[in-house]
C-alpha cells in the first residue's frame, strides 16, 4: 500500500501556515507552492489543516502520475515498480517535476530493466543527491529494496 502522502510529509515538513520556501517562494502544507517568487507573506494570512493539505497534495499527485503515465521512459520504469519504488518516483516528481524526473534517463532504464541496484546507484550520482542528500539517501534505499524499511519510525 502506498506511503506517498507520508513519505511527502516528512521529505517536505508539514507547516500548516504559509512560509517562504529554500527559492523564496511563498509555500504551504509541505511544499505546495501558492504565490510568486519573493511574494510577501503578509499576502497569505491562513492555515492549510494537514487533512486539507494531504486532500491537496493527493490531488496534485493524480495529475504527476497522468503525466508520467504519457512519458514512456517514466511509465516503462513504473511498470516495473512494486508500491514503494513507485512512491519514490512520485516524489520525485513532485520535488522536481515530472520534466526533471525525466532528466534520470539511466535510473529510469535501470528500473525498466529490474537492475534497482545501478538504479539507487545512479538516484545517488546526481546533482539532485548533492542537493538533498538525505531524502537522495533515503529514495535510493527504498529503491534498492523495495520495502520502506528506512522510513521505519520517522512516518
Amino acid at each position: 500500500m502506498s506511503q506517498i502522502i507520508a513519505i511527502l510529509n516528512f521529505e517536505e515538513g508539514y507547516v500548516e501556515s504559509p512560509y517562504l520556501d529554500t527559492q523564496g517562494f511563498p509555500t504551504v502544507a509541505g511544499g505546495i507552492r501558492i504565490g510568486p517568487k519573493g511574494a510577501s507573506l503578509s499576502n497569505y494570512n491562513f492555515r492549510v489543516p494537514r487533512i486539507v493539505g494531504d486532500t491537496w497534495k493527493q490531488c496534485i499527485l493524480q495529475g504527476k502520475a497522468q503525466e508520467m503515465q504519457v512519458r514512456p521512459i517514466i511509465s516503462r520504469a513504473l511498470a516495473k515498480c512494486n508500491d514503494a519504488r513507485a512512491d519514490v518516483l512520485y516524489s520525485m516528481a513532485y520535488q522536481l517535476g515530472v520534466e526533471g524526473l525525466a532528466q534520470f534517463k539511466d535510473m529510469l532504464n535501470m528500473i525498466a530493466q529490474e537492475d534497482f541496484d545501478a538504479a539507487a546507484n545512479a538516484m545517488l550520482n546526481s546533482l539532485w543527491a548533492r542537493q538533498t542528500p538525505g531524502r537522495a539517501r533515503r529514495h535510493a534505499e527504498v529503491m534498492r529494496s523495495g520495502t520502506y524499511d528506512i522510513y521505519r519510525g520517522l512516518l
